[in-house]
């Protein structure tokens, strides 16, 4: 009999590989451009050493919080994705090993299950919306999602369209049509275990969007006609996310923020928390690492919001750096993903217990009885470790004059340039 537990979300990854068609898995990794924020949002975790202690060493270790006005028994979320293609009872799934494991869904509005069966799997599931149609169009999502029993609204905005790939993006179809799946089929059969569990429910991934549908009934559209909606939509002005924050009335995210100007302005805007994010390195290429950006942006709002982040997240020595920096929680989405792919929600629920047990030891190795004790006195930070976008003050980034740059000889022949990795070599190295 096989063993599906996993030790780490790098071997849940792998599986994932090898059981998903080529355009599902490609589709999951992701990136844009080179992927160079990508593989930045993983390696900048790497680049802050701890510094562990020997003796006095705490029996019990606190693990849990709150988010947004919810109690939760660790500081890891369900970030909002579009789409899950991966399982057969996507988003459901999800929502109940989150539900198990005492923490919290975030829910796309471009997700492939209705917000009214995601939040009867756990009822503390937050909704995420785009900025994306009519004003009215919107404001009946959010009623939907508010008779639904969710208790708060994420609102991302950090899209941009930038999703051209160095190594080519997957095919995708608009929906699955008789010729769509004909030309699909080839990747489907060399996948027999994906295509089984999809044939056992009587039904293939139709790529709609059921929170979307409009409020006049009609049907909802599939993934490429809300794109096409919001690349449409005239993109939000800070007034927009005020009137959308008060339009909710409740408890009030906005993901996606990098610069600390943004931060003060959405603090102006009245939302309860904020999440620091390059969507995953989806957005603009070379955009720092979020870890990079934390404490800058945790520092310039202090205790007025909660911060909270997301990006690159696979250990729970991860969360606990990004803790020790100023979040309040992360936000996880490829390594969910990868364990929904390896094994349905008791996959889901083996990363959320991978996560607990690395957060678990480094609150151990530190000295720590409780994850708020964690602070930036607990790891080495190289002296060039942060990144602080848009302090409006030129002087405060670093500069190299012309004349004081090295040029080698003009008889010297330059070393050739190392090749790009693909996102997905990151796999070989254990770091996704």
């Amino acid at each position: 009999m096989s063993n599906d537990w996993f030790e780490t979300v790098a071997v849940a990854q792998r599986r994932a590989k090898r059981r998903l068609p080529k355009s599902v898995y490609g589709a999951l990794i992701a990136g844009s451009e080179r992927g160079l924020t990508y593989q930045d949002n993983m390696k900048a975790y790497g680049e802050l050493q701890w510094a562990p202690m020997v003796a006095d060493h705490k029996s019990e270790r606190k693990l849990d919080t709150t988010v947004m006005g919810i109690p939760i028994s660790l500081p890891v979320l369900i970030s909002p994705t579009g789409v899950q293609a991966v399982h057969p009872e996507g988003e459901v799934a999800v929502s109940r090993a989150a539900a198990n494991r005492g923490t919290i869904m975030g829910l796309s509005s471009y997700a492939s299950k209705p917000v009214e069966d995601v939040v009867e799997a756990n009822p503390n599931t937050l909704f995420q919306v785009y900025w994306s149609g009519t004003r009215d169009a919107m404001l009946h999502r959010l009623e939907r999602a508010r008779a639904a029993g969710v208790k708060g609204v994420i609102l991302t905005l950090d899209w941009s369209f930038s999703n051209g790939r160095d190594w080519g993006s997957p095919w995708i179809p608009e929906k699955l049509t008789l010729q769509a799946a004909m030309r699909f089929a080839p990747q489907a059969v060399t996948r027999p275990a994906w295509l089984l569990d999809f044939l056992k429910t009587g039904s293939v991934p139709d790529l709609s969007t059921p929170n979307l549908a409009p409020a006049d009934g009609g049907p909802a559209p599939t993934f490429f006609g809300a794109y096409g909606e919001w690349m449409s939509t005239p993109p939000a002005t800070w007034d927009d996310v005020a009137w959308l924050r008060e339009e909710w009335g409740g408890p009030f995210m906005l993901k996606g923020i990098t610069r600390l100007d943004d931060a003060r302005r959405a603090v102006d805007a009245g939302v309860t928390a904020i999440s620091v994010s390059n969507h995953g390195g989806n957005n603009l290429d070379t955009t720092p690492a979020s870890i990079r950006m934390l404490p800058g942006i945790a520092d310039a709002v202090g205790d007025q919001v909660e911060v909270l982040l997301d990006g690159g997240i696979r250990r729970g020595g991860d969360v606990a750096k990004a803790l020790a920096l100023g979040a309040r929680a992360v936000m996880i989405g490829r390594a969910y993903l990868w364990g929904l792919a390896a094994n349905g929600q008791a996959g889901v629920e083996n990363v959320f217990d991978v996560l607990r047990g690395g957060l678990d030891s480094a609150v151990l190795g530190l000295g720590h009885a409780s994850i708020d004790e964690l602070s930036p006195a607990d790891f080495y930070m190289p002296p060039n470790f942060r990144r602080d976008l848009g302090t409006g003050d030129a002087a405060e980034q670093p500069a190299t004059k012309p004349s004081a740059r090295k040029t080698r000889p003009a008889t010297r022949r330059a070393k050739p340039e190392p090749a790009e990795p693909r996102p997905d070599d990151a796999v070989a190295l254990g770091n996704a």
